[in-house]
C-alpha cells in the first residue's frame, strides 16, 4: 500500500520539478523570454486562491466528506483507503503546478510567495510516510 501510494505521489510531483528546473534554466540563459500576462491583476490573485484551495481547503473537504460517508461503519476496506489516499494526492498535488504558472509569468512577489508557501505545505504535508499511513488506518480502523 505505502509503496503503490509513493509511486503516485512521485510521478505526480517529478513532471512539476522537472518543468521547474526547465523554466529555471530557460530563463536563465534567456532562452525563451516569459513576461508579464495581460489581466495579471485578476489571475495572479486566481492562482493564489486556487493554490490555497488546492493544499488545504479541498483536502479538508474531501477528509470529512470521506469520514462521514463512512462514519456508521465498524472498518473499512484497505482498497477503499488506498483509493480515498490516491484521490487524495491527486487534489493535492495540484499546486505544485499552480506554483509552476506563478513562476512561469513572473506573478508579483506576495502572490508567488504564497503560492510557494502552499506548494510546499502540500508537498511536505501530505507526503505519504509510514507514520502517516498507519495512523490513517487507525482513525479509520482499517481491517
Amino acid at each position: 500500500m505505502l509503496d503503490k501510494l509513493r509511486r503516485t505521489y512521485f510521478n505526480l510531483l517529478t513532471p512539476a520539478i522537472v518543468g521547474f528546473m526547465g523554466i529555471s534554466a530557460a530563463k536563465k540563459f534567456n532562452l525563451v523570454e516569459f513576461g508579464h500576462l495581460i489581466f495579471q491583476e485578476i489571475v495572479a490573485p486566481l492562482v493564489f486562491v486556487l493554490s490555497v484551495v488546492f493544499a488545504i481547503a479541498w483536502p479538508i473537504f474531501f477528509r470529512t466528506l470521506f469520514a462521514h460517508k463512512n462514519r456508521h461503519q465498524k472498518s473499512i476496506p484497505e482498497v477503499d483507503l488506498i483509493k480515498f489516499e490516491r484521490n487524495f494526492l491527486y487534489i493535492v498535488l495540484v499546486t505544485p503546478y499552480l506554483m509552476l504558472t506563478a513562476y512561469l509569468f513572473e506573478f508579483p512577489r506576495f502572490y508567488l510567495a504564497g503560492t510557494v508557501l502552499m506548494t510546499l505545505y502540500a508537498v511536505y504535508y501530505y507526503y505519504p510516510s509510514k507514520k502517516r499511513i498507519q495512523f490513517e488506518r487507525r482513525i479509520f480502523r482499517v481491517k
